[in-house]
């Protein structure tokens, strides 16, 4: 039986619940043995009681009987095997936990790190991929493992965890149960053996156990769980609206800088805006004499960022000349009540020098609560040790060059200033010893610059204070000027470097924000994709110096890469990599190298990301693949990301108006055709019908005279349905791009002589009035669609005017082309409608009630733009409309054979 302990549930809803999303309870222990394990395995069992589909991801019973008693009768699934080294190790399958999709998945042990070639570097990640996949997931976790009591655990017992879990996984949990047995029964089941923590001896174990620590773990873990009640209790009375003292709004302020020692104040930091329930952010300034001149600084910059990111903060990176003064101003710019910041290990003495940070931020702070933060001497010299006694890159080793150039102008100097000592004067040639230490400051920095000044002195000593050819300085007074080089040299050195670096960071800054420009610039107007894809690639691809692919989904939802930066042997992309691009795709979180997820993939993968759904993937390598890319190149990828994104969103909402445009026309040509056919074929229909059903009486009811009417009326009828379904047909060839003119050469005259013969009932009533230039030569069309232009041309000037009105047509030579014009008498047409009646369906107001479908006129447009020529419309000077338009004349006139066939004909 296990021993008796004490266990309590706490539950803790999330705002993360999300529908799909699945729920995670967490078995919380002050330390290993308490039994976690044990009572999350008896949780599970009952769940398996009601019918819940549990399986075991992983759970390891460390030879206990107790806890393997309880695995008997519970699914498991087996563990994936991993050869790492010349050894087989057993990891949890992720793949095949997703494969089978149980309802809840028991994983102990939630802050494990994985074996080098899992998916994820830590376990929490693996449980994070199953909650998104709508699996609920039970896991254990012991108080010291926290990120944000990692240090006060060092402080307690000695001890530093390396395997951590960010707070923001157990915040987004729907459940914490606190297990907590007494210190004298841990103590106890540590001497039973019945406890295991990998990775330390038995003597630092015994160490760990002592009853005043695990008393100390106790509180903190009761202490943490009693956080999560007071806002589930707070949580509730905000929603039932009961009345209570709110806290007020607080936002906490961290100052950090490439020390080891930022790490325990971002942890500082998290806990005391967790305690406030307040936003926070982490930021570090840049100064010319602060900045991370060694890789190894920047490194350990990049990972106190990181952790800061990790812990829900937001990082902000300023560059300034005064830390107190620009952390201050940005704490009053984003309303920052509470402010914490480290205390430097400077003696007293050089804080006399340069003045304390830390003093001028407490006397400047008015209003703003300002926590130091002393941290641990000893820890922090032995970890900036450690920083300083990493081996350097080749690039760091020191050159000899700079000091050989600088002994060789002291020879060359001393050499031409010695004869000419009593000339120049002792005072003027040390002068002009001072050009050579400022030339080495400029150009190869400190060390350089005083090893200069230190030739310098010996040679201005040795060759030309007397005593010469001696050390021995006979006027002390030179001593002053020794000095002073050494002085001038260091000064100068030291301002060197700061102008070199400023000037370096703000041409890299203006170059990734050039960058940033000319993308947004370059993708702004462009409405296809394959140019968009292009510069994205080639922007990137220059910025960062490497190589970049960029992959898109097609219609089965598959990605495809759609450009890379370099092709064939030279592109690192295989399949590996991309089996890492559709997991990006798939989950849309960053992966690859430099991430915690696929690290070992060549290339670090980000995902097109937009409100609603993932665009696509940008991959990226560096030039050098032993580097990984710093926090300030990430936060600019992801810009770039973030430009691709909308770029791609963009052109596709374009191609989508553009669908939803057609789709819109198609429906008003449908409603369009509706309201014809119940009108345009329906009126007549309805007279062919009557027409036909007086015929077909007996022949002494009508008159010889009434019959002809009665089958006028079925000609025009037909001849109204015949042009209404010609339109249609036309339009239709038109949208198609079927129209392809058939030419000849004709004579206008013909052309406008049957268009009006076919409209001959139509224009019976109608004066009408033909002016056809006799000069006009042949032309060069295709005869029925002119015609067809005419027809509906002539149509339209009846529809739009009086009965009895006259109607015109007109036709004449005007230069390289001939115009022909379609008058009316009707009402004048508005200007801003002048273009518009032209376009499909558009049709103008009208007192007369007016049948049709409104696509006349744009098939006209359409058979004059396809013969290459032009139309429009004006108003007449007295009134009236004139719809008029030309054709080219750009063929020469056949007159060989037109003046054959003449002589033939004269022949006759």
């Amino acid at each position: 039986m296990m021993e008796e302990r004490r266990a309590g549930s706490d539950t803790l809803w999330a705002n993360t619940e999300n529908e799909g999303q699945g729920k995670l309870t967490v078995f919380l222990g002050a330390a290993a043995g308490v039994g976690k394990t044990y009572t999350m395995l008896e949780a599970a069992r009952e769940r398996l009681a009601e019918g819940i589909d549990v399986i075991i991801g992983w759970v390891d019973a460390h030879e206990r009987s107790e806890t393997e008693a309880l695995l008997q009768g519970l699914p498991v699934v087996p563990p994936r095997r991993i050869v790492y080294g010349d050894r087989e190790l057993l990891e949890m399958d992720l793949d095949a936990l997703l494969d089978r999709k149980p309802e809840l998945a028991l994983i102990d042990e939630l802050a494990h790190t994985n074996i080098l070639g899992s998916r994820h570097t830590h376990r929490y990640q693996d449980v994070q991929e199953l909650l998104a996949a709508g699996i609920n997931v039970y896991t254990t976790i012991s108080i010291q493992h926290l990120e944000t009591l990692n240090d006060v655990v060092a402080q307690i017992t000695g001890v530093t965890e390396r395997e951590t879990v960010p707070d923001h996984i157990l915040e987004q949990s729907t459940q914490i149960q606190l297990v907590d047995i007494r210190p004298e029964e841990l103590t106890q089941r540590l001497n039973d053996g019945k406890i295991h923590v990998p990775g330390q001896d038995e003597e630092a174990m015994y160490r760990f156990f002592r009853p005043g620590n695990i008393n100390a773990l106790r509180e903190l873990a009761l202490r943490y769980t009693a956080r999560r009640v007071d806002r589930q209790v707070e949580s509730y009375m905000r929603v039932h609206g009961i009345a209570g003292p709110w806290p007020t709004g607080e936002r906490v302020l961290v100052c950090i800088s490439a020390s080891p020692f930022s790490a325990q104040l971002i942890r500082t930091a998290r806990r005391m805006a967790e305690g406030l329930q307040a936003e926070w952010m982490a930021v570090y300034i840049d100064t010319p004499r602060r900045f991370p001149i060694r890789e190894q600084e920047k490194d350990q910059l990049a990972k106190n960022l990181h952790l800061a990111e990790e812990l829900g903060a937001e990082t902000i990176n300023i560059t300034g000349n005064d830390v107190a003064e620009e952390l201050l101003e940005l704490a009053r710019k984003r309303n920052v009540s509470q402010i914490i910041i480290g205390k430097p290990l400077y003696s007293r003495l050089w804080e006399l020098m340069h003045g304390s940070v830390v003093d001028r931020v407490i006397r400047h702070s008015h209003g703003i609560s300002v926590h130091v933060i002393p941290g641990n001497p000893k820890l922090i010299r032995e970890r900036a040790a450690t920083l300083k006694t990493t081996p350097q890159s080749s690039r760091e080793l020191i050159s000899l060059f700079p000091y050989l150039v600088s002994l060789t102008i002291m020879v060359m100097l001393t050499f031409l200033f010695a004869p000419l000592k009593n000339t120049l004067g002792l005072v003027n040639i040390a002068m002009l010893y001072l050009l050579p230490v400022l030339l080495s400051a400029v150009w190869w920095g400190t060390r350089p610059s005083i090893a200069a000044a230190v030739m310098a002195v010996f040679a201005f000593d040795f060759f030309l204070v007397p005593p010469t050819l001696s050390f021995t300085v006979a006027d002390i007074s030179y001593l002053i000027t020794f000095v002073l080089f050494i002085v001038f040299a260091l000064f100068n050195s030291r301002l060197s470097n700061r102008l070199k670096e400023q000037v370096k960071n703000s041409r890299r800054r203006e170059a990734r924000v050039s960058a940033l420009y000319s993308l947004s610039r370059d993708i702004a107007a462009v409405a296809e994709l394959g140019p968009v894809f292009k510069s994205i690639v080639k922007k990137v691809a220059d910025t960062i110096e490497g190589q970049v692919v960029l992959l898109l989904p097609e219609q089965d939802h598959k990605l495809e890469l759609k450009d890379s930066s370099e092709t064939g042997e030279k592109n690192f992309f295989n399949e590996n990599e991309f089996a890492v691009a559709n997991w990006v795709f798939s989950v849309g979180q960053k992966a690859g190298k430099g991430t915690d997820t696929l690290s070992a993939a060549e290339g670090l993968y980000l995902p097109l990301r937009t409100d609603k759904e993932i665009r696509g993937v940008l991959g990226i390598r560096s030039t050098n693949p032993d580097t990984y890319f710093e926090p300030e190149q990430l936060r600019m990828l992801e810009a770039f990301a973030g430009l691709a994104s909308m770029a791609v969103t963009r052109v596709k909402l374009a191609d989508q108006a553009r669908e939803a445009q057609k789709l819109a026309e198609s429906e008003r040509l449908r409603t369009a055709l509706f309201s014809s056919l119940s009108h345009d074929l329906r009126t007549p229909l309805a007279s062919i019908i009557g027409s036909v059903t007086c015929l077909l009486e007996s022949d002494e009811v009508y008159s010889q005279e009434a019959r002809r009417d009665l089958l006028q009326s079925i000609l025009q009828g037909s001849l109204r349905m015949n042009r209404f379904v010609h339109n249609l047909l036309d339009m239709a060839k038109l949208e198609s791009g079927l129209v392809k003119p058939n030419k000849e050469w004709c004579e206008i005259h013909d052309i406008v002589g049957v268009a009006v013969s076919r409209l001959g009932e139509s224009l019976k009533a109608r004066p009408v009035d033909i002016s056809i230039d006799d000069n006009i030569p042949l032309i060069n069309v295709d005869f029925i669609l002119i015609e067809q232009v005419l027809v509906n041309l002539l149509d339209n000037a009846l529809k739009y005017s009086e009965p009895e009105t006259p109607i015109s047509i007109e036709g004449w030579h005007q230069g390289k082309e001939i115009e022909i014009a379609v008058s009316n008498w009707g009402p004048e047409i508005p200007a801003a409608d002048r273009e518009r009646v032209f376009d499909k369906f558009h049709r103008l107001e009208s007192l007369r009630l007016v049948s049709g479908t409104g696509l006349g006129l744009a098939i006209c447009k359409g058979f004059v733009e396809a013969h290459g020529g032009k139309i429009w419309a004006t108003n007449r000077p007295g009134g009236g409309v004139a719809m008029k338009f030309a054709l080219p004349l750009d063929e020469p006139l056949p007159v060989i054979e037109m003046a054959s066939e003449r002589g033939a004909e004269h022949g006759e």
